[in-house]
């Protein structure tokens, strides 16, 4: 396998209209040396907050003469299904890629670089080359209770997924939560670094968070898990009750 590839539903946009639209792919690489891996859920953060951090860039925004140099791409993949694919490098290969446009965010060590959208089958060579399969991450201890009054991300308890296929559907989640915030808002989350918490939700909670309203994403299933499936809750405190 080349990468994870994943989508999710959308009511933007009808199914038939977006699989009519040109295909893009957000690429996401993350580092990953053989001695110094990071922890999963600081890999799966730092993947979340790379995709709010290109989405919110000033060359991914704008339109005309005001338009960022991604602005176009950004455009192009949003018309059409949510694709991203994340990919791991290291050494040369983190090298290579850090050379190419694009954004790299740091967690606590873990660090991912996130670039404007590619064409399906337009990836640059720096990239296409780069493989997921093979490597895990794991987290050396349970992970802390997120930050009161902070947003999470919460993941399904009842889904085995890869940390690539992970950092994608955090990344979707994180896109929802940001397609339902106001200007203000999406402002504020700027100003804090996009400070989220990735967690795994108890059975119970799971349950009360997906009949609460909140965005919720559904797997294309593509990759790894079945068609249809829920796997993020974007639990965002200025969505609550919207």
């Amino acid at each position: 396998m080349a990468g994870v590839s994943s989508d999710f539903e959308s009511t933007e946009t009808r199914p038939d209209q977006r699989d009519e639209a040109p295909q893009f792919v957000l690429p996401l690489v993350v580092r990953i040396e053989k001695t110094d891996p990071p922890a999963r859920t600081d890999a799966l953060e730092t993947a979340a907050r790379a995709v709010l951090t290109l989405l919110a860039d000033e060359r991914s925004l704008g339109e005309g003469e005001d338009e960022g140099e991604w602005a176009r791409a950004v455009r192009d993949w949003q018309d059409a299904r949510i694709r991203k694919v994340v990919r791991r490098a290291r050494g040369a290969e983190w090298r290579k890629a850090s050379g190419l446009p694009g954004i790299t965010v740091t967690g606590e060590h873990a660090e991912v670089r996130v670039f404007p959208p590619v064409p399906l089958d337009g990836w640059p060579k720096e990239l296409a080359k780069l493989q997921v399969s093979g490597t895990d991450l794991d987290d050396p201890e349970p992970p802390a209770e997120p930050a009161p009054g902070g947003p999470v991300l919460w993941m399904s308890p009842g889904l085995g997924m890869s940390a690539g296929k992970a950092m994608a559907q955090a990344g979707h989640g994180a896109q929802l939560a940001w397609w339902e915030l106001s200007e203000a808002e999406r402002a504020a989350w700027a100003a804090s670094g996009f400070a989220l918490s990735v967690r795994t939700a108890e059975p119970g909670r799971w349950a009360e968070l997906a009949a609460s309203g909140l965005p919720l994403v559904r797997d294309a299933g593509f990759t790894e898990i079945a068609p249809g499936s829920a796997t993020v809750i974007a639990d965002h405190p200025a969505l609550t009750g919207k």
